[in-house]
Parts: structure tokens; C-alpha cells; sequence
């Protein structure tokens, strides 16, 4: 009895194989699956699999063992576990994106908490700041930390009246003596 895993594709499950592996919206594992099998069909052992797809021999024999059990149908990543997470849709990602995209015009920053708020109140959006940092970061939304200052508040005349009055109230000439401390 031979310990060599072979596996022999019929034409219909070349042909499902094929167009699985053409489409984009596969995640990295079950791509990385549907080479394991097509590198198999042709010949290829696991230990030369597993190195031409950069991985572990136990990942191409486990991927073999789940295409064996139920087919091309059996590649796909198992659910995971636990609330899906909340997705923004379409809509609600193109309103943010408008509202940064004004706020940044005008000058205005945002907190993400603001934001998560802000989400809530106009768009009926429960969502975790966490999350919505992340959702931002994927999206390619980049921001940089406030400064706590005031200056943007004051006023010039306000301003030039009081260094005015602190002009005035300098001494010229005062000097510190070296014997006479003060």
C-alpha cells in the first residue's frame, strides 16, 4: 500500500477548478486549497506542492483530504464562529467619505467616537469605534493627532492690543547684578 496522495480530476471538476480559480473574490486560503488539488491532478507530489505554494505538507494533504469528502464544494473557508461583523454599506461609507472630504475642506477634524456618533445619529448606523477606525484605515482614510491649542480661536486686534500694553510695561535697561542676587 502506497503512502504517495493522488488525485485524479474528471473533466467537469477541471472545469469547476478552473473557474474557481478565476475568480477574485477568493480569500487566500481556499485559493491556496484549489492549487493544492490542481497541482496534485497533475502529477506533482505534496511535499513538491507544499513547496511551490510556499506552505506546510500537512496543508496540502488536509486540502486533498477535504477535496476527497466533498469535492470543489468543499474548498471554501468553514463559517467562522460568532456575530459577523457589522459592514457599512455603500451608502453609509460614500456619506462618511463626503463628510471628511468636506470637514478636511473646512478645516474641521473628527474623532473617530465623533464619528461613530455622528453615524448613529444620521444614518441610523450602530457600529463599534473600534471597528469604524479599522473600516477607515481599510478605506484609505489617513489622520494625524490634534494639537491642544487655542490659537485658531483668538483674536488678532485683541492681540495686538495686549502686546501693546506688555510693550509698555517692559523695563529697558533692567539688568541682573551678579552681587545683587535679583
Amino acid at each position: 500500500m502506497s503512502n504517495i496522495l493522488r488525485i485524479e480530476l474528471t473533466d467537469d471538476q477541471r472545469r469547476a477548478l478552473h473557474e474557481l480559480l478565476a475568480r477574485r473574490d477568493l480569500t487566500r486560503y481556499w485559493r491556496q486549497r484549489a492549487e493544492c488539488i490542481r497541482l496534485l491532478d497533475r502529477g506533482k507530489t505534496a511535499p513538491e506542492v507544499a513547496e511551490l505554494l510556499e506552505c506546510n505538507v500537512v496543508t496540502v494533504r488536509a486540502a486533498a483530504h477535504r477535496f476527497e469528502d466533498g469535492g470543489v464544494a468543499a474548498l471554501p473557508d468553514a463559517p467562522r464562529p460568532g456575530r459577523p461583523a457589522k459592514v457599512l454599506g455603500g451608502a453609509d461609507r460614500a456619506a462618511l467619505a463626503g463628510l471628511l472630504d468636506r470637514s478636511a475642506a473646512a478645516g474641521v477634524a473628527w474623532t473617530v467616537p465623533a464619528l461613530r456618533e455622528w453615524l448613529r445619529e444620521q444614518r441610523g448606523v450602530e457600529i463599534s469605534a473600534d471597528w469604524l477606525w479599522e473600516l477607515l484605515r481599510r478605506d484609505g482614510f489617513r489622520w494625524k493627532r490634534t494639537r491642544d491649542s487655542l490659537r485658531h480661536k483668538a483674536d488678532p486686534v485683541l492681540q495686538r492690543s495686549a502686546k501693546a500694553d506688555l510693550e509698555d510695561l517692559r523695563t529697558y535697561g533692567w539688568r541682573r547684578t551678579r552681587a545683587g542676587g535679583i
